[in-house]
């Protein structure tokens, strides 16, 4: 273990940009795109703005944060140290089963794509074989990680550029017409089918915060994270509003697929046919891959803030190895949990994300919230705006999400926070032992 028990920074911009829009998984785009036609009645492109503009609140309330605490801690790293630190540790515990949940679903997902084009490969093998390779690159530090996922964004870039271009050629030579501004925008009755829609495309969003994780791993992280999370959440809502206006334009009514909830291949196969097919694949796969990558640096990064802080045992869940200058033990747990895949399907892996990211989104807000609360100084117009205003209505959106959630996700929620409640009871002798904390000077770059 090296003597400062600190990690190297050596993420640039472009590596934090990546990581985060590889945990994002851009591709998820396509595969939502007929169940959100459905539920918004044909109005996804409006759903993403008005998801990103919500979403955008939060990523502000990120932004400010990390400034004040550049740590690998993120959101439980807020919490304890502006609310109260044994909230901070159980939101650290929440938010953990979302970080855990994406590499599982990235399997999953792994494992449908391929076995439908390998019907005789067992299925499991997919599995084990993704998680195995993830975990490989992790070891050996997240800059090759992240140089990885800057080459699997890029080809997925280009993807969809064909992409587009293939939908735009359709639509010339077709009946159909490019979305008007009247026609992009529902009438009153819509409406409630139009925020149902932003609600599940919510997800979509879901590696902005996760980079927050990498603030360690980050040169002049105060400077290069807050930046990283609007460039990221941008980038995506770019990204999900230009291709859903054109595929919106294309198929304006999605019950024309045979599976509303799988029409990305029919889409491809329409607009391309099997060698655009292929291509596509790719690029799901890719997707899967990236996401993957980027998901289990994010757990490592918080299991290793908070082994340091001897939340969890810190010879453990604190050790970096000496060569690789990486939290070796956590990354290798991480790959061992996510083997859970092989016993969960894609509803119970998305109710965990739902349950650990809205945890983390409500309280990034409520921390800024009580930093303003405290603030004893003059409050401009701007300071009111940026630091009361503006994250009371992140909140609210994302309360409007957690009202959303079905009875399973709350449930599975319920569950892990009643076992990290008795386990944070235990550690602390019945709440009478404060957790350690942290000496962020120790952390400045």
């Amino acid at each position: 273990m090296n003597d400062t028990n600190q990690i190297q920074r050596k993420l640039k911009l472009i590596h934090v940009v990546a990581i985060g829009l590889a945990y994002m998984s851009p591709f998820a785009v396509f595969d939502t795109f007929g169940i959100a036609s459905d539920v918004s009645s044909g109005y996804v492109p409006l759903a993403y703005i008005v998801v990103f503009t919500a979403i955008l609140f939060t990523a502000m309330s990120y932004g400010k944060l990390v400034k004040q605490y550049p740590s690998a801690g993120s959101v439980y790293t807020y919490t304890k140290n502006i609310l109260n630190p044994y909230l901070g540790v159980m939101v650290g515990w929440v938010s953990f089963i979302a970080y855990l949940a994406l590499p599982m679903i990235n399997a999953l997902l792994a494992k449908i794509y391929l076995s439908s084009g390998f019907p005789e490969v067992p299925g499991w093998l997919w599995i084990v074989g993704l998680i195995a390779i993830v975990t490989f690159l992790n070891i050996f530090g997240v800059k090759i990680a992240a140089s990885v996922n800057i080459l699997l964004v890029v080809f997925q870039t280009i993807v969809g550029v064909v992409f587009i271009y293939l939908t735009i050629r359709s639509i010339n030579t077709g009946p159909e017409h490019f979305i008007t501004l009247n026609e992009l925008i529902p009438a009153g009755e819509n409406f409630s089918g139009l925020f149902g829609a932003a609600a599940l495309l919510a997800l979509s969003f879901i590696g902005f915060d996760a980079i927050t994780t990498l603030s360690e791993d980050t040169i002049k992280p105060k400077k290069t994270i807050p930046r990283a999370i609007i460039l990221v959440a941008s980038l995506g809502g770019i990204f999900f509003f230009t291709v859903t206006y054109f595929m919106q334009s294309l198929f304006p009514d999605v019950s024309v697929f045979n599976d509303i909830e799988g029409a990305s291949p029919e889409i491809a196969t329409i607009i391309g046919g099997n060698i655009f097919l292929s291509f596509f694949l790719g690029g799901a796969l890719f997707s899967v891959f990236a996401s993957g990558l980027a998901a289990q640096i994010s757990a490592s990064r918080l299991l290793y803030a908070m082994g340091r802080d001897g939340v969890i045992p810190k010879r453990f869940f604190g050790y970096l190895h000496p060569k690789f200058n990486s939290p070796v033990p956590n990354i290798l747990l991480v790959g061992l949990l996510s083997l859970s895949a092989l016993l969960l399907d894609l509803r119970s892996a998305t109710s965990l994300i739902n349950v650990g990211a809205f945890t983390a989104f409500s309280f990034v807000n409520i921390c800024v919230i009580k930093n303003y609360l405290m603030n004893k100084g003059p409050r401009s117009f701007g300071f009111v705006l940026g630091n009361l205003v503006c994250p009371v209505i992140g909140l609210l959106f994302v309360m409007y999400l957690w009202a959303n959630l079905d009875l399973f996700s709350l449930i599975i929620g319920g569950i892990w926070t009643l076992l990290g409640i008795v386990y944070l009871a235990l550690s602390t002798n019945l709440f009478r032992k404060e957790p350690p904390q942290i000496d962020f000077d120790k952390l400045e770059a």
